[in-house]
């Protein structure tokens, strides 16, 4: 109950009398039995968890990067117009166990979990009410989101510990596919508490139903994966919120106000090509929102090219009934059924789709590819223009090497790579991160640890 201590103590300190109270001795690690053990603390914890995922997803609005934003760079979504050299080494393919900005985003996504656990413990325990039903249901969903993501960004090797009572406990490394199949075990968790009929309910119901197909695809399992989103809206949003009084939109930070991050494109900026690349950058695509700002990059060198699908405020939907379309989509691309995964493909294209609030505006029907690689490539470039900056590409461009047989160098960025506008050695063949092993906090302190398993897809 460390985390219920710590939050609803700063709410007794927030109700102090000044003039009495300010200056007096505090002791911040003695609250009230009766302050923590009940339903308004229970959900303070929730809360708190609730923010930890956002943050450990898409930065704490503080210009220091999340999981999704170093994904961006690793793939093809984004390219980094910046002079640290860690995201210049992101962006290149070339990380290290060592790299002082992977160790604190992989450490978030951990610690994320844990304050999940902790969440469901204590509304499970002060909490017997349908709401806090609904947020057990919740936080079971945040645990195995987070893992998931663990599993898509990682190498094989990943642990999921947990802390009980104050003494860690350790796991034996995972693959990313046994990490899949675990969080798809906290997905099935969730449903069990998600029996209401409420809209909150059914809200986080969806939400689990597009993960755990999420996690479903990634196990392998394309069919099953279908059937489980099959009921979820295709208007279904499940928004990370942002406001100026909590933390901005990490993209808008990373992006217009600090300008370290450019769109992702198949030239670089020092016009060499990117093999394989999607050409976010000029696509001219309502799906990305790309405008010339002519001003440069926080380099000073590159140009800059500002993305204008989410501004400092706007919600970002980790979770959509686009994605369970999607979802659809693929399985029938697995089972070779061309003609029905283009339905699906156009009927999104053909409609208005939101997203969050950024709205995409219709477009027009794709005609029916003729074989099954090319039916392959055209869904997943569809793919990751409809899940740009939300956290997908680099799972999907590990799946084409492990599900569908392409060699890393078939669809990861290749060729000549350019550090701001000079050319600077070649991409790297890295698929995955690698997971932290140097520093406070790494995986180094556990036992069961001993490097990556595999670099493999």
């Amino acid at each position: 109950m460390a985390a219920t201590a710590a939050i609803v103590g700063g709410l007794v300190l927030g109700a102090c009398n000044p003039k009495q109270e300010l200056l007096s001795p505090q002791q911040p690690g003695v609250v009230s039995p009766t302050a923590v053990n009940s339903p308004t603390a229970a959900d303070a914890v929730y809360v708190g968890a609730l923010n930890r995922l956002k943050q450990s997803m898409n930065g704490g609005g503080n210009n220091t990067e999340a999981l999704w934003n170093w994904e961006a760079l690793f793939t093809d979504e984004l390219r980094s117009s910046d002079t640290f050299s860690q995201r210049n080494d992101a962006d290149q393919r070339n990380t290290q166990s060592n790299d002082t900005v992977l160790l604190p985003i992989y450490n978030a996504v951990q610690q994320a979990r844990g304050r999940a656990r902790d969440a469901i413990n204590a509304e499970l325990a002060f909490n017997n009410t349908a709401a806090g039903k609904t947020h057990v249901g919740e936080m079971y969903m945040a645990m195995g989101y987070e893992e998931e993501q663990l599993a898509e960004a990682f190498c094989n090797g990943i642990s999921l510990g947990e802390t009980v009572g104050g003494v860690p406990q350790y796991t034996a490394q995972l693959s990313g596919v046994d990490v899949s199949k675990t969080a798809i075990t906290r997905f099935d968790s969730a449903l069990t508490f998600l029996t209401g009929t409420d809209a909150a309910t059914i809200a986080v119901k969806n939400a689990v139903l597009i993960a755990k197909g999420r996690a479903q695809v990634n196990a392998g399992d394309f069919a099953g994966a279908a059937a489980t989103v099959a009921s979820v809206p295709t208007g279904f949003n499940y928004n990370f919120d942002y406001s100026q009084t909590t933390s901005d939109n990490e993209w808008w930070i990373m992006g217009f106000s600090v300008k370290r991050y450019d769109p992702g494109d198949s030239i670089s900026f020092a016009n060499t090509p990117i093999n394989n690349a999607i050409p976010f950058a000029r696509l001219n695509d309502p799906r990305v929102v790309v405008v010339d700002l002519k001003t440069k990059a926080e380099d000073v060198i590159s140009p800059y090219l500002d993305i204008q699908n989410y501004g400092r405020d706007d919600p970002v939907p980790a979770l959509s009934g686009i994605d369970a379309r999607l979802i659809e989509a693929e399985a029938k691309l697995q089972a070779k059924d061309i003609a029905g995964m283009m339905t699906i493909v156009n009927a999104l294209r053909t409609s208005a789709q939101t997203l969050g609030t950024f709205k995409v505006a219709a477009m027009a029907a794709l005609p029916t590819p003729p074989d099954q690689a090319s039916a392959t490539k055209l869904f997943f470039r569809e793919k990751a223009l409809w899940q740009f900056e939300r956290g997908w590409r680099m799972g999907d461009l590990r799946r084409l090497v492990r599900q569908y047989g392409f060699t890393q160098d078939q669809v990861y960025p290749t060729g000549q790579f350019a550090r701001n506008t000079s050319p600077s050695g070649n991409y790297g063949t890295e698929v995955a991160f690698p997971i932290p092993d140097a520093g406070l906090g790494s995986e180094i302190s556990n036992p069961n640890f001993h490097g990556c398993l595999d670099t493999k897809a």
